[in-house]
């Protein structure tokens, strides 16, 4: 499993930013966050200035969002509804297209489902359970009939 250091994962989205920039070719991987990173623009200018923002802290309780945690957590949906992982999340996200939600609405719902999932398996010391992140994920998928 690849598991990069907050640096090297920063340096993958400011050197994904800066190969666009000078139009350099992208891997798969890095035109995916190309994809990412251009739908969110309110990140562009950090992204532009690595040096300033490679060891910043984003506190939440300054009410900051890590732009890095969230890149990375819409690769991580990305990766899973390519695979179908776990099982039932590509037809779940499929749901929640039909139901009027925008790719990048759904993937947002699917992070907040990812997110619930880890909060919990850290609060009971225990591994991720599938099943947390699809029951939510259904949850939200009725609610936004």
């Amino acid at each position: 499993m690849f598991n990069p250091s907050r640096e090297e994962a920063r340096r993958f989205f400011f050197d994904t930013w800066r190969k666009y920039q000078v139009k350099e070719s992208l891997s798969g991987l890095e035109g995916t966050a190309l994809d990412i990173i251009l739908q969110h623009p309110e990140y562009h200018a950090m992204l532009s200035d690595p040096e300033k923002h490679i060891d910043r802290d984003f506190l939440p309780e300054f009410g900051e969002t890590n732009p890095f945690l969230h890149m990375s957590m819409h690769l991580a949906i990305e990766e899973q509804l390519s695979i179908d992982q776990p099982q039932g999340i590509r037809s779940h996200y499929q749901n929640l297209l039909k139901k009027g939600s925008t790719a990048h609405d759904a993937q947002h719902i699917a992070m907040d489902c990812l997110a619930e999932m880890i909060w919990q398996a850290q609060r009971n010391n225990s591994a991720p359970d599938a099943s947390v992140y699809l029951n939510c994920l259904t949850t939200k998928v009725h609610r936004n009939s």
